[in-house]
């Protein structure tokens, strides 16, 4: 459920795509959807490298596969991480099985807190992001 079309979220609380974007997708192209998702990807990744540290690629692609979690293994395993977070049950995940560490700075907050702290950042960068090169763009609807 699409927290843009179904509360009115300028960026939507799941794939954090913003709300035009959500409304024009279907007539994006495949370079324009792949530019949306590069984007959100780099900015997951700068969050996500600050907390966990990725040991094994192959442990969290299996583990996320395990999860029957979708997986583009063209972007980075931080996003896949992600998604383990958002759609995984963080209180009952032992990272180490999955190939992946907390940061020292990070070790102090439970799993749950992180992935919820992850998502916070994730929306204040996005709407940081929205207001310096995409605001004059969204009043073109």
């Amino acid at each position: 459920m699409c927290s843009t079309t179904s509360v009115g979220d300028a960026i939507c609380r799941g794939c954090k795509r913003y709300a035009f974007e959500v409304i024009r997708w279907n007539g994006y192209t495949d370079m324009e959807k792949e530019a949306v998702l590069r984007r959100i990807e780099a900015l997951t990744v700068q969050i996500m490298q600050d907390k966990f540290v990725i040991l094994s690629e192959e442990l969290l692609m299996t583990g996320v596969t395990r999860h029957k979690l979708p997986v583009n293994p063209s972007l980075s395993p931080y996003c896949w991480l992600h998604n383990l977070l958002k759609k995984g049950r963080p209180e009952s995940l032992v990272l180490a099985d999955y190939g992946v560490a907390v940061t020292q700075a990070y070790r102090h907050v439970p799993l749950e807190g992180l992935a919820e702290l992850v998502d916070e950042e994730l929306l204040v960068l996005g709407e940081a992001h929205f207001a310096r090169y995409f605001q004059s763009v969204d009043s073109l609807a």
